[in-house]
């Protein structure tokens, strides 16, 4: 598989701000939860905050690739789904995506069914934004397809919130100031504030743990280069034994496919470097399932060699019979 898949998480492994803001949207007064929600922002190229940024030029492709699989799409809380599902922990839908469509520059956009717990959430505005999971391209970055969504009071993708009111429109920030601070263009004196704030306060206790460092958070660096030196030798090591199990598994793919006669030992090549890319095996478990046998059996294999065409009988007695207008088979009991 050609796409590497991305948490587009909240700070850690978070989506981005768009390089132009995006519309905001207002919930209705009486306080009904969104029908619609946004979860990718319009425009070509989104920014992270955390300085990735991924390319969404075929916005079409996307919710194609949702109709093809037919199957909702999860949004949950602050990313159980691929955070706490797989560790075994809960991870409850607050909600359905059933449908998705490109709208306006590209903004991916996706019809709810909202549970009863999520609605409800929603309405007392406990949470305010949407954070999608998506997979890409690892070449290009192009965006090919929405995993999950989360609500989450952190978002990392400037979006349209749930419940939000529009703010009164500030002053022009000075680009510079906003630059050094890390900011966006697009953001408002609060959030520049907030920056500063963080900045003090970041300042102060840097230089307060300098000042008196905590003896239980420190260890000699020899220990710690030890330590992290066998880190790195267990996920190497982990990496090969799932390398070696993954190679096992597509070898017995490839001789099941060949048994079936639905590949030629020819193509075998072509067929493991093709289940060595992500979600490769998984495709070519599929394809073997639809392709058809490739030739039915000669059974060559259970004739006699000795036995062959001409009645086991040379050119040379083949030439007799027919100069002296003998059958074949005669020729052959006159010689027994």
């Amino acid at each position: 598989m050609t796409h590497a898949l991305r948490l587009a998480r909240n700070q850690v492994q978070a989506d981005a701000l768009p390089l132009a803001t995006a519309r905001n949207a207002v919930l209705p007064a009486d306080g009904t939860v969104p029908e619609w929600i946004e979860l990718l922002p319009p425009g070509r190229d989104v920014q992270g905050a955390d300085g990735r940024a991924w390319v969404n030029d075929r916005p079409e492709s996307i919710v194609a690739d949702f109709n093809r699989g037919g199957i909702p799409i999860p949004l949950d809380w602050e990313h159980a789904t691929e955070v706490a599902a797989p560790e075994g922990r809960p991870a409850p839908a607050a909600g359905w995506i059933k449908a998705l469509q490109a709208r306006e520059g590209g903004a991916i956009w996706g019809q709810v069914d909202w549970t009863p717990k999520g609605a409800e959430m929603v309405k007392a505005r406990e949470y305010r934004f949407i954070s999608p999971v998506f997979l890409y391209e690892r070449a290009s970055t192009r965006i090919s397809s929405i995993r999950s969504a989360a609500l989450t009071n952190q978002p990392n993708l400037r979006m349209t919130a749930l419940n939000r009111t529009e703010p009164a429109k500030d002053s022009p920030m000075d680009k510079e100031l906003l630059k050094a601070l890390g900011l966006p263009e697009t953001a408002t004196q609060a959030e520049a504030l907030a920056a500063v704030n963080k900045l003090k306060s970041d300042t102060a206790a840097a230089l307060n743990r300098a000042e008196t460092p905590s003896l239980d958070k420190f260890v000699p660096r020899a220990d710690h280069d030890a330590v992290l030196a066998r880190a790195t030798n267990a996920e190497k090591a982990l990496s090969d034994n799932r390398a070696k199990a993954l190679d096992g598994e597509i070898e017995a793919e490839i001789k099941g496919a060949l048994a079936a006669k639905k590949i030629t030992p020819a193509t075998t090549d072509y067929h493991k470097a093709s289940c060595r890319q992500e979600g490769g095996l998984a495709r070519f478990r599929e394809f073997v399932k639809a392709a058809p046998v490739i030739a039915a059996d000669s059974n060559l294999g259970a004739q006699d060699p000795a036995k062959g065409a001409n009645g086991g009988l040379t050119e040379d007695q083949l030439a007799v019979c027919r100069r002296m207008n003998l059958k074949p088979e005669d020729f052959k009991a006159a010689l027994a």
